[in-house]
């Protein structure tokens, strides 16, 4: 039986990416991709096409750098600090990562929460606050994996404006302009695990105090290329890959198509149906991870469902222990038909009971 990926990560690839990173394994002019050099000509060429490749296809203006490393978007979290908080750092809690964020933040100087939506479950985006004017910078997480809930346009910051965009890169177009830092791990839209992506305005480094370490020094990485150290082979040739694919079927103008249709599939079903009930709120519901529960009256139910789901192939739309209930995310290699296939299945349940 076929499974349809729905985790929400390491997630779904295309088959074209699966494909070429394969065989690249297996024969990478005349070794295995995972054993050549990163110093030979041939790897050199895929480094910087995939850089190539980044600035394009986000449209990236001059005077940015493409870094990267390995690590995880967990490692971001205290290399924004560590290169940027000389003073006080904002942050936007709308999550479990933004909080693990303004955690690792906490050990640079202050930190200002300048909103919060823990009281609600994380079920919504704060709106209405004040992003403070001395702040060095402020820190936002545009897609929310666990609660269902996302940034859907750039915002406005009177500092530099620093994003996880972990969940959400490469699934719209993005105002690059706007940002200081964007970075994220990237097993849910770009690569395999293992690649962390940072995109990074030069001019705003080199402006703290204190000692950075230097592998935790982005100028490191922007120096040498993303090759001061062994990079991650593999996880690299996987994005490249990625990023000829976005490129070939119509770029970020198209993803964002797709997603939107894809969403307003599933959601369109959520809200119909008489056993589901969508979790986050409907002006911030999240285009890449869609969570739902059954109704108050039904909760008996869940079990039974996700085993049947499984049954049928769904694969990975267990909801995270923190919210329950189910979590389908549907993220840029997603084809239409797997979430219609989620669909049918979420009918016939529905008709058995």
């Amino acid at each position: 039986m076929k499974k349809v990926n729905f985790s929400a990560g390491p997630s779904i690839l295309a088959p074209e990416v699966i494909q070429a990173t394969s065989a690249a394994c297996a024969d990478f002019n005349g070794l295995s991709l995972m054993e050549i050099s990163h110093r030979s000509k041939d790897w050199q060429k895929v480094m910087d096409e995939t850089d190539a490749l980044f600035k394009e296809i986000l449209n990236i203006p001059e005077g940015y750098s493409v870094v990267l490393v390995g690590g995880g978007a967990s490692l971001q979290f205290c290399m924004v600090p560590f290169n940027l908080l000389e003073k006080k750092a904002a942050y936007l809690n709308t999550g479990v990562w933004a909080k693990k964020a303004m955690k690792e933040a906490k050990g640079f100087g202050e930190v200002v929460e300048v909103a919060s939506s823990a009281d609600a479950n994380y079920t919504f985006i704060p709106k209405d606050y004040i992003i403070p004017a001395d702040a060095d910078y402020f820190h936002i997480t545009t897609n929310n994996t666990i609660y269902g809930t996302e940034l859907h346009t750039d915002i406005d910051s009177p500092v530099t404006l620093v994003a996880d965009m972990s969940s959400d890169i490469f699934s719209r177009p993005v105002d690059v302009s706007k940002y200081g830092i964007i970075y994220g791990g990237a097993q849910k839209n770009l690569a395999m695990a293992g690649l962390t992506f940072a995109i990074v305005k030069d001019e705003i480094l080199g402006k703290v105090s204190r000692y950075i370490p230097t592998m935790l020094d982005y100028r490191t990485h922007i120096s040498n290329g993303s090759m001061f150290n062994t990079p991650p082979v593999v996880p690299i040739y996987s994005a490249y890959q990625t990023l000829k694919w976005i490129k070939s079927v119509g770029g970020l103008p198209e993803m964002q198509r797709r997603a939107q249709e894809r969403a307003k599939l599933l959601y369109g079903a959520i809200d119909e149906s008489r056993l589901f009930i969508g979790t986050a709120a409907e002006e911030d519901r999240s285009l890449m991870n869609i969570c739902f529960v059954m109704k108050e009256e039904y909760k008996e139910l869940e079990a039974e469902f996700l085993e049947f789901a499984t049954s049928k192939g769904m694969s990975g739309i267990k909801g995270h222990r923190s919210v329950g209930g189910f979590r389908a995310s549907t993220y840029n290699a997603m084809p239409l038909e797997g979430v219609q296939a989620l669909v049918d299945c979420m009918h016939e349940f529905e008709k058995a009971h």
